[in-house]
């Protein structure tokens, strides 16, 4: 699956500040790995229609990314789950939106 996909994820079950429920998520694995058969996760980035500020939460707008209205990428939320989770592939968004969201991990992950 390409990065910058935007698919629906069951996040459930959730502990604690987890984002919880089926939401769109935006996949950030290199795709070489996730398709791979022998590597059945993906890494993805939650999103919500909630305003963010900062590194961390990129915006992202409608579009082909299939997006209905504008979005806030979670990247604090950035978790790993298994493929059987995505139950709706929808479109891709732009490529700086997707530098956005890379930013906001290599911050998160202190990789700068």
């Amino acid at each position: 699956m390409k990065r910058g996909t935007v698919v629906r994820v069951s996040l459930d079950p959730t502990k604690g500040h987890e984002q919880r429920g089926a939401r769109p998520c935006v996949v950030v694995t290199n795709p070489v790995v996730s398709s791979d058969q022998r590597f059945p996760m993906l890494a993805v980035v939650p999103l919500t229609g909630t305003p963010g500020e900062g590194a961390l939460y990129p915006g992202l707008l409608p579009g082909p990314s299939g997006l209905r209205q504008p979005s806030w990428a979670l990247v604090d939320q950035l978790r790993s789950v298994d493929k059987r989770r995505v139950t709706r592939v929808f479109g891709v968004i732009a490529s700086d939106e997707l530098a956005e969201i890379d930013d906001g991990i290599r911050l998160f992950l202190g990789l700068s």
